[in-house]
C-alpha cells in the first residue's frame, strides 16, 4: 500500500468524512491560470508523497478532525494532511497564504501553526477586481481595506490556540515582513494572476513579493488546477481555471526559485476537460449542473486534477 493510502486510511476514522458539498474558499468564482504538464528530467524530482513528523502529524490530525463536516467532506479531494506534510509545514512557522478567500485552508493552517506561529493572508492587488466583470463598485471599493479587515475576520473564526494573523495585498508588501516567512502556500491561487497577465502583468510582481517575503531557503507550495499538455495553450491561460505544469514551473524559475519536488497527491485522472469546459463545472461549484444526471456525473469525477509543486528560495 502506498503512503497516501496509509495516510488516508489512518485519518478516515478521525475525519468522519461526509458526502456533503461546501462552497469553494477562493475569493471570486473566476477562472485560474495555465499549468504545464511535463515530467521533470531531474531524477531527484520523484513525485514523493510525504508523511508528517509524528508530533506534528498528531496535531494536524486533531485540527482536521475539529473542522466542520462540510469542510471535512472536501478532504478526499484536497488531501490537506498529505499536502501540508509534503510542503513541510510545521507548527510555529510563519506561513503566507495567497488568496485565503473564505478560509477553508486558513482555518486549518491557523490551528496547526498554533499560538507560536503566524499566518499571513495575502490578496490580489486592488486593480484586479474590476477585471472579473461581476463585482459591483461597492464590493470593489470594500476590497480596498481587505488587509486591515482580514486579520479581524480570521480572529472571529474562534480557532483554538490560533496563529497570529497578519495580511497584505500583492504589490504592497510591508517592509517589516520582508524575509520573515518560512513558507508560502498558493492553493488554487495562480489562475487569475495568469489569466490577466498578458494585458496587465500581474504574475511577475506577485512572484516578486512571494520571493521577497520568504527567508532564504524558504519554501513555496503550489496546488493548481492542471491542464493536460495536449490541450491548446490558448485554452490553458487561466480563463478556464487550468494551467499547464511547464508554464507554472517556468514562471517560478524565472522569478528566481529552485524547483524542489512535485507530487501526485492531488492528481485526479478522472478530470478530463474538453475545450468547452472550465474547472467550475466540477464540485464544489458545479456550475451548469442543472439536472440530477449531470450533477451525479460531475460529483463522480470529483474536484479538479491538480499539480502539487514545491519550490525554494535559494539560500
Amino acid at each position: 500500500m502506498d503512503t497516501k493510502a496509509l495516510l488516508t486510511g489512518g485519518l478516515a476514522a478521525v475525519f468522519l468524512l461526509t458526502g456533503c458539498q461546501s462552497q469553494d474558499e477562493s475569493a471570486p468564482q473566476a477562472p485560474e491560470p495555465p499549468a504545464v504538464e511535463a515530467e521533470p528530467a531531474e531524477a531527484e524530482l520523484s513525485r514523493a508523497e510525504a508523511v508528517p513528523e509524528a508530533g506534528a502529524g498528531e496535531r494536524l490530525q486533531a485540527v482536521l478532525a475539529a473542522q466542520p463536516a462540510e469542510a471535512q467532506a472536501r478532504y478526499p479531494d484536497r488531501n490537506p494532511a498529505e499536502t501540508l506534510a509534503f510542503f513541510g509545514i510545521e507548527p510555529g512557522m510563519t506561513v503566507v497564504e495567497l488568496l485565503p478567500g473564505g478560509g477553508w485552508y486558513s482555518r486549518i493552517l491557523a490551528g496547526y501553526l498554533g499560538a507560536d506561529g503566524t499566518l499571513i493572508g495575502v490578496n490580489y492587488p486592488q486593480d484586479i477586481w474590476p477585471l472579473f466583470g461581476f463585482m459591483d463598485e461597492e464590493r470593489i471599493a470594500g476590497m480596498a481595506t481587505w488587509a486591515e479587515d482580514w486579520p479581524q475576520q480570521a480572529a472571529d473564526w474562534a480557532v483554538e490556540d490560533p496563529a497570529r494573523y497578519q495580511a497584505f495585498v500583492l504589490g504592497e508588501l510591508p517592509e517589516d515582513l520582508v524575509g520573515t516567512a518560512d513558507a508560502v502556500v498558493m492553493i488554487r491561487a495562480l489562475h487569475n494572476l495568469a489569466r490577466f497577465d498578458a494585458e496587465h502583468g500581474f504574475m511577475q510582481p506577485a512572484l516578486a513579493d512571494v520571493y521577497a517575503v520568504l527567508k532564504p531557503g524558504g519554501i513555496v507550495g503550489v496546488v493548481q488546477h492542471e491542464a493536460r499538455p495536449d490541450m491548446p495553450d490558448e485554452w490553458a491561460t487561466g480563463e478556464n481555471g487550468y494551467l499547464k505544469r511547464d508554464f507554472v514551473i517556468a514562471r517560478f524559475e524565472a522569478a528566481g526559485f529552485e524547483r524542489v519536488d512535485e507530487s501526485d497527491i492531488n492528481a485526479n485522472p478522472r478530470d478530463q476537460p474538453t475545450v468547452a469546459d472550465s474547472v467550475w463545472r466540477l464540485p464544489p461549484s458545479l456550475r451548469g449542473a442543472d439536472d440530477e444526471q449531470t450533477r451525479a456525473a460531475r460529483l463522480a469525477i470529483g474536484e479538479s486534477n491538480r499539480m502539487t509543486l514545491k519550490f525554494r528560495k535559494p539560500e
